[in-house]
């Protein structure tokens, strides 16, 4: 008489799917085995992603080795500049001796004017050259990162910890996207879904602290504690497994109660409310 509500306990579960094509080479899992969120628990075939990988790998050094040392390549044009700025320098002070002849001097001038030219675009013409295979080289490092992003979702893992409730497929076996690999649930945090009648919703609300009692093997009830997670916004019609306090109302409101498992709760088990 003292049972405000009744209700099953559910779980997260997940179904993890592939995410590539490929052989399943390894799948060392069985139904009701406990396992870590993002432990890598099998793998799909990577040797086709591995060729590819070191083929745009050799790609890449290609490229680096195009790449032009530009102070290098413009070693011989600054050597000449600097050696008739000195020539410069010389005429110019022979001629304010009178000394000199001026249009030496003007020559001078004027292949220091075309070297400075020449200098100007045969740096501009190799920046160029190096921005465009350093351009061609990123997007191959682009391509590269694309593969090491298929080989790592070759490797099976599950998203959460939790408990294997069913392996659909084995070893040996070809996997395409999408297909269903195994189903896993959260089993160490419980959702007890009970049912509230309209008479006392007015005394609920999420974030309360609630008992939750469920049967022993020695007759009496187990305590758990619960807190309410959420608590539906539309009536329906109780359900033909589920009691309420008031058995004469149709409509009550679901609410989940999350549980912390002791490794006593399963899936599909009926458990009492008592809320404080």
């Amino acid at each position: 008489k003292s049972i405000d509500a009744t209700g099953t306990f559910e779980a997260t579960e997940i179904i993890v799917s592939s995410e590539v094509n490929g052989e399943i080479l390894k799948f060392d899992i069985i139904e009701g085995d406990t396992i870590k969120a993002g432990f890598v628990i099998g793998f799909t075939d990577t040797i086709q992603l591995h060729l590819q990988k070191m083929r745009l790998l050799a790609s890449n050094t290609s490229l680096q080795s195009r790449k032009q040392d530009i102070p290098k390549q413009i070693a011989v044009i600054k050597q000449q500049i600097d050696n008739l700025l000195i020539e410069k320098s010389r005429f110019e002070k022979l001629v304010e001796l009178k000394a000199g002849n001026v249009k030496q001097l003007d020559d001078i001038n004027a292949q220091l004017a075309f070297l400075n030219k020449q200098l100007t675009a045969q740096q501009s013409t190799l920046e160029n050259s190096n921005k465009s295979i350093v351009k061609e080289s990123d997007a191959v490092s682009i391509q590269i990162a694309q593969i090491d992003d298929q080989i790592s979702k070759c490797y099976i893992k599950s998203p959460i910890d939790g408990s294997v409730l069913s392996k659909y497929c084995e070893a040996g076996e070809l996997a395409y996207q999408g297909k269903p690999l195994f189903k896993v649930a959260d089993l160490h945090n419980m959702i007890l879904r009970a049912y509230v009648g309209t008479g006392m919703l007015s005394g609920v609300k999420a974030g309360q602290k609630v008992k939750v009692l469920t049967d022993s093997s020695n007759g009496k009830y187990k305590e758990y504690e619960g807190v309410i997670t959420w608590i539906s916004s539309k009536a329906e019609f109780t359900p033909k497994t589920i009691q309420t306090k008031d058995e004469r109302e149709n409509l009550v409101y679901a609410v989940k109660i999350l549980v912390k498992n002791d490794g006593f709760l399963r899936i599909g088990m009926y458990a009492d409310v008592k809320f404080q």
